[in-house]
C-alpha cells in the first residue's frame, strides 16, 4: 500500500496525467439507476457473482497447485536454496525477473509460494515473485498500455519494479520475525 501511494503521489508530482489516453479523460461518469432488489434477487445475483468468479479463478488455482507440485516433488531443495535461497544476494531481483512474463492471479501464486518456502526460498523473495506475477504480468501490461502511453507505462513499471524489489529485500531482513 505504501508503494502504491508513493508511486502515486510520484507520478502526479510529475504532472504524467498527459501521457493517459484521451478516451479515458474524455469518458466521464456514468450514471446508472439501480433498481430495488428483494431479499431472494440479491442472492440469486451474489451466486451469479460467485459461480462467475470461481469460474473465472479455478484454472489458474489448478495451474498454481500444479506448478507448487512440481516445485515440492520434483526440484531439489538445493537448487531452490541456491537460486532464492538467503545465500543469493539476487534471489529477489531474479524472482521479478522470472515472474514478470506469467500470468496468475493471487489465488494461483499461493501454491507456487508455499511449495518455495518449503524448499528453502526466502520469505521476501517468494513475497516478490508473488507481486510481479500478479503486477507486472505481461498480459496486464498490454492491457494497461491501451489506456496509458509508453511514457507513464515506463513509469509505472519502474515504480513497481523498485517497490517490489524493495519490499522483497526489507522482508528478507524481517524474515526472522515472521516465520
Amino acid at each position: 500500500l505504501v508503494v502504491a501511494v508513493a508511486g502515486g503521489v510520484l507520478i502526479q508530482k510529475l504532472g504524467m496525467e498527459k501521457y493517459v489516453e484521451p478516451f479515458i479523460l474524455s469518458a466521464g461518469g456514468v450514471d446508472v439507476s439501480l433498481p430495488e432488489l428483494t431479499l431472494r434477487d440479491r442472492l440469486t445475483y451474489a451466486r451469479a457473482q460467485m459461480t462467475g468468479t470461481l469460474k473465472k479463478v479455478f484454472p489458474y488455482i489448478l495451474v498454481g497447485v500444479g506448478v507448487g507440485a512440481v516445485i515440492h516433488n520434483w526440484i531439489p531443495a538445493g537448487w531452490v536454496e541456491t537460486l532464492l535461497g538467503g545465500s543469493n544476494p539476487f534471489g529477489v531481483l531474479l524472482a521479478v525477473v522470472v515472474g514478470v512474463p506469467m500470468y496468475a492471479d493471487i489465488f494461483g501464486t499461493i501454491p507456487v509460494a508455499e511449495a518455495l518456502l518449503a524448499k528453502g526460498a526466502q520469505l521476501g523473495t517468494v513475497l516478490a515473485f508473488m507481486m510481479a506475477v500478479t503486477t507486472l504480468s505481461l498480459p496486464s501490461l498490454i492491457m494497461l498500455r491501451k489506456a496509458v502511453r509508453p511514457q507513464l507505462l515506463a513509469l509505472f513499471v519502474g515504480v513497481c519494479v523498485a517497490g517490489i524489489v524493495a519490499v522483497g529485500y526489507l522482508f528478507n531482513v524481517l524474515q526472522v520475525f515472521f516465520i
